[in-house]
């Protein structure tokens, strides 16, 4: 069954397409790089995202403008519209504060929705970003000609049946990707854009510079690089997470733009998300204006031997009768994240089997 798909309307009447999956707080996905809402979890590239972020957080994503199920026919290409973009998505999903990724140009478009916006913003994560775009970057002569050739060959070749243009491409997002790997990921750089639309594009993201507006980001910042990114230099990250203050920078081993399940990076990755969000997962909580959600529950509780204050906030959720799924809404964290605490607990107090979860809970102090 295909995700749900609806529409937010940007400021200047452009009808955007957005969808959401899995339980959590909310994770919000700048616009990036050809996507097709209909078409990206049938895709060995982009399947693993939305399973392992899906069974973190409620992921929230939506077609950049110009692709996938978003009007294609657009004048306007620059940061304020893809950042109006972002908030019409973010206003649309009903929360009031959300975590946001960017990756690629989508970091840049993150990083300018977070300091415009710092209250909507909790904590904020890219990967392969950039804050200047390569044409206001200081570059040999030859790499700009290169540029208009490609340029020319997306124009005249992005909708042929034949992927050889479109290679280009993806050759240089995944460079380590299977062939079936990348055969899929040819056809979905043709469903998702015209050639017209993507020279367009490559155009206006090589304009794109938030190097202004990245300092006056004040939401906690992960930023992840690999070393040997083949489309955007491991240094522009390092320059994009110099710029933020307090920003952690964490390198990947690998050349690939977009991370594969297959490659080492990938599980590295996952572990620095979630050790980011538990880091900060004291911050004020993202919260559903319908929502029902129960209330941590506060209080001098007597410490259990070797517990964790959240561990012990996330055992009197349990005393208190709620799920799983209730007990990460209340904090703030991820389904995946109260389990693990939940079998840190049972560890430590020498518990097992079915009965451990109401055992667990009857230990606490009344």
């Amino acid at each position: 069954m295909g995700p749900e798909i609806r529409f937010a309307t940007s400021r200047d009447g452009t009808r955007v397409a957005w969808a959401q999956l899995g339980e959590g707080p909310p994770l919000v996905r700048a616009g990036t790089w050809m996507t097709h809402l209909e078409h990206d979890q049938e895709s060995p590239v982009w399947r693993p995202w939305l399973t392992e972020l899906g069974e973190r957080f409620t992921l929230v994503r939506y077609d950049d403008r110009g692709c996938g199920l978003s009007d294609r026919d657009v004048d306007r290409l620059n940061m304020d519209a893809w950042v109006e973009d972002l908030g019409a998505v973010i206003d649309a999903s009903g929360y009031r504060q959300v975590d946001l990724f960017g990756m690629s140009q989508g970091a840049a478009i993150a990083v300018a929705y977070a300091a415009r916006h710092p209250a909507r913003v909790r904590r904020l994560v890219c990967l392969g970003g950039y804050a200047i775009g390569s044409a206001l970057r200081e570059r040999p002569a030859e790499d700009r000609l290169e540029e208009q050739a490609i340029l020319t060959l997306v124009r005249l070749g992005w909708g042929r049946p034949d992927p050889n243009f479109r290679r280009l491409f993806t050759s240089e997002l995944i460079p380590g990707g299977s062939e079936a790997q990348m055969r899929w990921f040819d056809e979905l750089q043709r469903r998702s854009t015209s050639g017209a639309m993507a020279a367009r594009l490559m155009q206006a993201r090589a304009r794109i510079d938030v190097s202004r507006l990245a300092p006056k980001v004040v939401a906690p910042s992960l930023i992840l690089h690999a070393r040997d990114d083949h489309t955007v230099p491991f240094e522009q990250g390092r320059h994009l997470a110099a710029l933020i203050p307090r920003a952690r920078l964490v390198p990947l081993e690998g050349s690939n733009h977009i991370l594969l399940d297959d490659e080492p990076a990938w599980p590295r990755f996952l572990d620095a998300v979630d050790e980011f969000m538990q880091a900060t997962a004291d911050q004020p909580t993202a919260d559903r204006p319908t929502a029902d959600r129960p209330t941590a529950v506060t209080g001098a509780v007597d410490p259990l031997p070797g517990l964790t204050e959240r561990e012990l906030e996330v055992l009197r959720l349990v005393a208190a009768g709620h799920s799983n799924a209730e007990i990460a809404a209340a904090l703030g964290i991820s389904v995946r994240t109260v389990e693990r605490h939940l079998t840190n607990v049972y560890a430590r107090l020498g518990l097992l089997g079915r009965s451990a979860r109401a055992a667990a809970a009857a230990r606490l102090p009344r």
